[in-house]
């Protein structure tokens, strides 16, 4: 259902603002949005589904579960490797191609896993799952940027932010169910019908806009260039980097060797990636997009919606089932309300940035966001299950707040032709802002529990009336008339439930104020107009 052909260009507009693009695709844009977002769904919710499978994993390819983490890890590495290096993939190959070889290799590999026989087996194809799915979010972005005027860009960005915001937070849920009522291996069947369906509609509704095959063809024309020591200098840095952040909490960061050596080879890669790709002509990176003030302060900030995104939602299940005893299932409906919130704001804000500076409905969604997460310091056993579904969506909308003015922000004064490498660095921002973030707070639990269980110990002594008091309570809620082990075991298990507590608000307080601080970036960044073309399209 044809809607459009070219477009005739029109007139330039006044001050920083410039022409409207002047290519627009063959098929309705908003079908193209939503066959898009198919594939992207599946691939960030693979990078959360698998988490509650790991038992099940291990136990049926006889291993252990330490080992079978290797499944989560080997896809966080080769995803992120491959999310910087995707724009240029797309010039050298053709964006649709290089987008529907990801679908396809995703696809295949997710086939592969779910038959694979051994562990071994399982971990090369999810390298191979996460080399097909680190193409796909880039080129979804890029794809939208070129297909959707600035002005109706927001609407686009909010499709792709149901699925990029949504999905971390059902994968669980969604990944408990299938392995508590099938088998673990259709966590990555389901991908199949999906990945079917998208390269179907992709390779006739498809297409590359006109600058990007000039491009591709001038390259074509002269001495093809590989920046060789590029590719291997990011994947060295940024392979190691998340092999770090996965393992360190597990393997005691620094007292553990394989951890610093992962240090040492992640920092040293990391730098001479940018030593190198700085003095390129051609680099398959460009870093020169952060010297752009609105992209550079866009892909922090989206750097810092992935640590808060990814760390609270590891975070308010692990709570609601570790100190609250609530059921896996029970402990994904707390969080799912919010996950449709997010759905049924992002139109509305995609419609706001119409109307609306994008930067000012950042600094909504940052003062939201910060507020949601103080509120969350009043967590305390106690709490019902509706205090924990209001909480998330008090957050949740702060969230939505964030996403799509963000991600608009960023490609405000971004050339067209730089749109699959910017794609491609804010991407990789949020991909190491999560995984950071879930390290973050997961070392952060270990500490602080142990800390406050230190703390909370040093008054428990018979010379504290107060503990004796509790004692006499304990040994007469156990029927007893004088306090013995059993008394003193209750006593200790709700020592340590408190401490556990005090670490998970000691997280909420630090997410916070790390979000508060955020914003007077909003004041540095420049001004745009909302609904127009801005410089640079």
């Amino acid at each position: 259902m044809p809607t459009g052909t070219e477009g005739a260009p029109s007139s330039p507009a006044r001050g920083s603002e410039a022409a409207e693009p002047q290519w627009t695709p063959k098929f309705n844009p908003w079908l193209i949005a939503l066959t898009v977002t198919l594939a992207s769904f599946m691939e960030v919710l693979d990078t959360s589904i698998a988490n509650v499978a790991l038992p099940h994993i291990a136990g049926g390819l006889s291993a252990t579960e330490d080992e079978a983490t290797w499944v989560l890890t080997s896809y966080l590495v080769s995803n992120a490797i491959i999310l910087p290096l995707s724009g240029w993939f797309s010039v050298l190959l053709g964006r649709k191609r290089f987008y529907m070889t990801c679908v396809a290799l995703f696809t295949l590999s997710s086939f592969l896993c779910g038959i694979a026989p051994t562990l071994g087996l399982l971990v090369f194809f999810r390298v191979l799952q996460g080399i097909g799915g680190g193409g796909l979010q880039p080129s979804e972005q890029a794809i939208l940027a070129d297909t959707f005027p600035p002005r109706q860009r927001g609407m686009a960005f909010a499709i792709y932010g149901v699925a990029v915001v949504t999905a971390p937070a059902i994968g669980p849920t969604l990944g408990g169910w299938i392995t508590d009522n099938f088998d673990w291996r259709w966590i990555f069947f389901i991908n199949l019908p999906v990945g079917a369906l998208s390269l179907f509609l992709t390779s006739f509704m498809l297409e590359d806009p006109p600058y990007l095959i000039q491009e591709r063809l001038q390259r074509l024309k002269t001495k093809l260039r590989v920046d060789y020591w590029g590719i291997i200098f990011v994947a060295l840095g940024l392979g190691f980097l998340q092999i770090l952040l996965d393992k360190g909490e597990r393997d005691d960061w620094w007292s553990s060797g394989f951890i610093r050596m992962c240090a040492l080879i992640s920092a040293a890669g990391l730098i001479l990636a940018v030593y190198w790709e700085l003095r390129q002509k051609d680099p398959v990176v460009d870093l020169s997009l952060l010297k752009e003030r609105n992209f550079g302060i866009s892909a922090f900030l989206m750097f810092m919606v992935g640590v808060v995104l990814l760390g609270s939602t590891v975070l308010i299940p692990q709570y609601l089932q570790l100190v609250m005893g609530y059921s896996a299932t029970l402990a994904g409906l707390a969080i799912s309300p919010g996950g449709l919130l997010v759905m049924f704001m992002l139109p509305f804000v995609g419609f706001l940035l119409s109307k609306v500076e994008a930067r000012w409905l950042i600094g909504v969604g940052l003062a939201i966001t910060c507020f949601s997460l103080i509120h969350m310091t009043n967590f305390d056993t106690y709490m019902d299950f509706k205090y924990a579904v209001i909480a998330r969506c008090f957050q949740a909308a702060g969230l939505a707040f964030l996403f799509v003015p963000i991600n608009t922000a960023a490609y405000a004064f971004v050339p067209p032709t730089k749109n699959n490498a910017a794609s491609g660095l804010i991407n990789l921002a949020r991909n190491i802002g999560g995984s950071l973030g879930i390290s973050l707070v997961t070392t952060l639990l270990n500490r602080r529990a142990q800390f406050h269980q230190a703390r909370l110990t040093e008054h428990a002594t018979p010379l504290n009336p107060n503990f004796n008091h509790a004692l006499d309570s304990a040994a007469h809620a156990l029927g007893t008339t004088s306090a013995g082990n059993g008394a003193y075991a209750l006593i200790m298990r709700r020592l340590q439930q408190q401490a556990v507590t005090l670490s998970y608000i000691d997280c909420f307080w630090v997410m916070g104020i790390a979000f508060g601080l955020l914003l007077p970036l909003v004041l540095v960044m420049r001004k745009t107009q909302p609904g127009r073309a801005m410089a640079g399209h």
